[in-house]
């Protein structure tokens, strides 16, 4: 799991000093003041436009949590006033560099336009499967779908700027034409199965298939 914490969630270092020798063994140490965090947690430190950004990973207890949490502060300070904010990213996983941990969390985004596109074009919210192979099938067969239309729309990026509804529509307008040509060839003499193809699925598509010169 990653995820982000409020920027002034309350968080403990874990307890260092010596066991009091009855009782529960302490848990909680000092609360993390994130103005001054040791130096022994900083990770990475640049400097680029006169804001310097201070990386932080600390292991750390938070009382919604049962176990301990990865942290990754991200500190921006701004060199001509001082003024600073940070950001809190955490995981459970204790193993997981700073680095990744910004890098899977950034990811995000693309995670969400593919559930997206996969919902909104390719059925993944709509089918009505109950097993749990065909449910498995079924959302497979969308994430592919999702994947496919990303290849085909790098690929017309030369000519057009597709959407996935122009794609849709060009491959429902070829397989129609398909059939068409296959019952009544004679209309093959006349016209072209490519040039009838792109003059009617532009009358349905966003953008339109700019003819080669």
């Amino acid at each position: 799991m990653i995820s982000k914490l409020q920027c002034n969630s309350a968080l403990w270092y874990p307890y260092k000093g010596e066991y009091s020798g009855h009782g529960r063994h302490r848990k909680y140490g000092d609360k993390v003041d994130y103005r001054n965090l040791p130096e022994e947690y900083l990770k990475s430190s640049t400097i680029e436009n006169g804001e310097e950004e201070r990386i932080y990973q600390i292991e750390v207890w938070h009382k919604d949590f049962p176990a301990l949490l990865n942290v990754t502060v991200i500190q921006r300070i701004q060199l001509k006033d001082g003024k600073t904010g940070h950001v809190v990213l955490f995981s459970d996983d204790l193993d997981l560099p700073y680095d990744k941990m910004i890098l899977y969390y950034r990811l995000r985004f693309q995670i969400e336009f593919t559930f997206r596109d996969a919902k909104q074009y390719w059925g993944l919210e709509d089918f009505m499967n109950i097993k749990a192979t065909q449910v498995k099938n079924a959302a497979n067969i969308a994430m592919f779908m999702v994947n496919l239309s990303r290849f085909l729309t790098e690929q017309n990026a030369a000519n057009t700027k597709p959407s996935i509804l122009d794609i849709k529509i060009r491959a429902q307008t070829a397989f129609y034409l398909d059939l068409i040509f296959k019952n009544n060839p004679e209309i093959s003499r006349a016209i072209s199965f490519e040039e009838l193809q792109m003059n009617l699925a532009d009358i349905g598509c966003i953008h339109t298939q700019k003819k080669a010169a």
